[in-house]
């Protein structure tokens, strides 16, 4: 049995799906407790990583677990309590969600310390592991759901800056390959996209999926700044802005790993977009 936490998230999704359709037994595991849709045959189980008293019963069985990092929430959790009951539940296996930034920006609280402290865990676990690190998503573009589709506007700062975006359902066929197969074993994998993006280029991507033009906005990073603060930490909105302004060469890096693993190229952004356009009419 495999459990998936974050299963409601872009990656958790789309890795259920996957696995469901590998004929994997799967269990679902969310905060939330409405409005899931599930396929067939995989049960869900509500929990939540931030309070460690609700996981047992979504670990009991278990022979291997995807763990998310929860992102913002990531501050919140105990690694290692959480690995243990994992374990106790009889989990062998553990593939982890990490970041790139973990690597590329050790220094940052967000990205750097925590994450390589979670890293850390899992490597410590006494479980075989899997990290996967990917780059930003491109199901980020989401944010420009309610500006696309009541003006055709597209608003970002650092309009053409690329950088190599991947499409959360490649992580999740990376997650599912890990999960499934002892070869992943105690390997880190970089997941990136097939090429850098601008932030201008990918609103036109939507365009052009829409079939009508979108304007694109640059804003300042005062102004994204502003926005990102309504919802992101400040710490994880600092290093979230010097990665899109000013990103390393090994954030614009584009990894093999994807088609080390799957045996094929990593999805362009376009093709998420035409994938996901009816999110934005």
């Amino acid at each position: 049995m495999i459990v998936v936490t974050g299963a409601t998230g872009n990656v958790g999704r789309s890795l259920v799906q996957t696995l469901a359709e590998a004929g994997e037994r799967v269990v679902a595991v969310s905060r939330a407790s409405e409005g899931i849709a599930l396929p067939d045959g995989v049960r869900h189980q509500r929990a939540d990583l931030t309070r460690p008293d609700t996981l047992a019963p979504a670990f009991a069985g278990a022979d291997a677990v995807f763990l998310h990092d929860t992102g913002a929430s990531a501050h919140l959790l105990d690694p290692r309590t959480i690995l243990e009951l994992a374990r106790r539940g009889g989990a062998q296996r553990i593939v982890q969600l990490s970041s790139q930034g973990v690597v590329t920006r050790p220094q940052s609280g967000s990205h750097g310390n925590l994450g390589r402290s979670f890293e850390d865990a899992v490597r410590e676990s006494g479980m075989e592991w899997t990290i996967l690190r990917p780059s930003g998503f491109a199901s980020n573009a989401f944010a420009w759901v309610e500006s696309v589709r009541a003006h055709r506007t597209v608003a970002a700062p650092f309009g053409d800056i690329g950088l190599p975006v991947i499409d959360p359902s490649d992580i999740a066929e990376v997650a599912a390959a890990a999960l499934r197969d002892d070869e992943h074993s105690a390997q880190s994998y970089e997941l990136t996209g097939p090429a850098l993006s601008t932030p201008r280029q990918r609103a036109a991507a939507i365009g052009e999926a829409l079939g009508e033009p979108i304007e694109f906005v640059e804003q300042t990073g005062t102004q994204a700044r502003a926005q990102m603060l309504q919802f992101m930490p400040e710490p994880v909105v600092e290093t979230t802005l010097a990665i899109l302004g000013v990103p390393h060469a090994a954030e614009q890096r584009i990894s093999p790993d994807v088609e080390k693993v799957l045996g094929r190229e990593p999805r362009a952004f376009a093709e998420w977009a035409r994938r996901n356009i009816g999110a934005f009419r």
